[in-house]
């Protein structure tokens, strides 16, 4: 047979191979004539990184196994592959696998059921088992190669198979992160080696030679290490110096915004695309202040992920990822200085005594009861709670920060303190005719209603009101409402020789 590129396309040696009778060549594995379509099938597949993961031989091997396990009994129609996903994120979190559920549901989705070519590529712990009511409901099958074809839910050795399989698939994630963790540690610990991220505002990240592993050296990898910005650099030292002069993180940001000093989003906003870079904030001084990398030292672990159960609006319970910080314990510290420092130790450790909160006098922990509860009557926002004096109380600045200098009039500040707030709760009349459980002396128990029972208080400059679904109630002071509950007679009133003549008397 003569090749002709026009009718066996440009591909020739592939046109040679598929020709018959050629010497060294296998017959074909699958007959020339298209199969019947028989069960359609939705291909699912993920891989856990991007950078670190090919993804064209990634979801082709695992594409090969799901179409070697339906080979026969049907075909692949649709293909939905996460990228960059763990698999320890719920599928309702995961995008393609969210797009999956949303077909599943569909009754004209298109395919019949779902292939996977491995188990631990699809499935985590539990999940399966948190699946099956929605695939059972929905009339689809699921279809693994641990199973040799479509899983039934009805066989309790099937189930236990699943079991096991979805232990070990926990166990496989929880035993590589152990062990990339526990290496993470000894290289900052030991070698003090920067592990990634953003380097701190005051640094810039600059080469620190090959690779110590020779196959990654021979890929080309490098190592980085921290060094002072000399632009940025300068401001960090002035924060600090500032600080141990005793001024306070609000005045040092507002000196900061006042200059036109670049914060740390403005200076470097390739590296920090999720902040806007319109100035420094309280937060920003007060974070620079509390990080130990500026001695010098390389710190680790001072954040962690933690995957927080969410409300399912529907059958499959969903995570979501949460960033929280670690206690200074848990933080892995270089042996060694690992960069050059930017303050001395001796500092840092004097800057963190100015920024720790005083404890109040008598030892007893801040509580703000009614936080979230009261709104400014002003300006519409939530009072933010506020500690003075010793005591616990709420103020609103109607939008406007100590990081920045005055230049509008603003409404004067409102301070609220809390137990005023609270005796006049406790000592309304007409509000107790509604709400007679707010008569009780306990603060816990009066809190405790009023969120219970969705109620807010409305602040004003001079007029405290309650508002609930029933009505909206005047918090009068203590002892306002007796004239308007009783008259006082004039016999018994102690002002009145104030304003009556005193009698006269005639002298006779």
């Amino acid at each position: 047979m003569q090749y002709a590129p026009e009718l066996d396309g440009p591909d020739l040696l592939g046109w040679w191979i598929r020709q018959p009778n050629q010497r060294g060549r296998q017959r074909a594995r699958h007959p020339t004539t298209s199969p019947p379509l028989g069960i359609r099938f939705a291909f699912y597949g993920r891989r856990s990184t991007v950078d670190f993961q090919d993804r064209a031989s990634s979801c082709r091997w695992q594409r090969n196994d799901a179409e070697d396990l339906v080979a026969g009994h049907g075909r692949i129609v649709a293909e939905f592959f996460d990228e960059g996903v763990s698999r320890r994120v719920a599928w309702p979190d995961r995008p393609q696998a969210a797009r999956l559920l949303t077909a599943v549901a569909d009754p004209a989705r298109g395919f019949d059921a779902i292939v996977v070519g491995e188990y631990e590529r699809a499935f985590h712990g539990q999940q399966l088992e948190q699946l099956t009511p929605t695939l059972v409901r929905h009339g689809v099958q699921l279809w693994l190669p641990e199973t040799y074809g479509p899983v039934d839910f009805d066989n309790p050795r099937q189930l236990a198979l699943l079991d096991l399989l979805g232990v070990h698939s926990q166990r496989e994630g929880s035993r590589a992160r152990h062990r990339t963790t526990a290496a993470m540690r000894a290289q900052a610990e030991l070698q003090g080696r920067h592990l990634g991220g953003r380097p701190p505002y005051g640094y810039r990240l600059v080469d620190a030679g090959p690779h110590p592993n020779r196959a990654h050296a021979a890929w080309g990898r490098r190592l980085h290490r921290l060094e002072p910005d000399p632009v940025t650099a300068p401001y960090v030292r002035w924060i600090f110096e500032q600080r141990l002069a005793g001024r306070s993180v609000a005045s040092i940001a507002r000196r900061l915004n006042d200059n036109g000093v670049p914060c740390p989003s403005g200076a470097d906003p390739a590296r920090n695309p999720h902040r806007s870079g319109q100035g420094w904030m309280l937060t920003t001084v007060a974070a620079i202040l509390a990080n130990p990398r500026y001695t010098g030292r390389q710190v680790w672990n001072r954040q962690r992920t933690d995957h927080d159960d969410v409300e399912p609006d529907g059958t499959i319970p969903g995570h979501r990822e949460v960033q929280r910080w670690n206690a200074a314990p848990q933080w892995v510290i270089s042996r060694q200085i690992a960069h050059p420092p930017l303050v001395s130790e001796e500092q840092f450790v004097a800057a963190q005594a100015i920024h720790t909160a005083p404890t109040p006098a008598d030892g007893a922990l801040r509580r703000y009861l009614l936080a979230d509860l009261l709104f400014c009557g002003v300006c519409g926002r939530i009072m933010d709670s506020h500690w003075v004096h010793g005591r616990p109380g709420y103020r609103c600045r109607h939008g406007h920060t100590s990081s920045r200098t005055k230049t509008s009039p603003q409404p004067k500040i409102l301070y609220i303190r809390k137990d005023h707030l609270l005796d006049r709760i406790r000592h309304d009349r007409g509000l107790h005719r509604h709400h007679p459980a707010l008569r009780s002396p306990d603060p816990d128990k009066a809190a405790a209603y009023l969120r219970t029972n969705n109620m807010i208080i409305v602040c004003g400059q001079h007029t405290w009101t309650l508002e609930a679904e029933t009505g909206i109630y005047t918090l009068h002071p203590q002892g306002s409402g007796l004239a308007t509950t009783a008259k006082i007679p004039a016999q018994r009133d102690g002002d009145h020789a104030k304003h009556e003549e005193p009698p006269r008397f005639v002298w006779k």
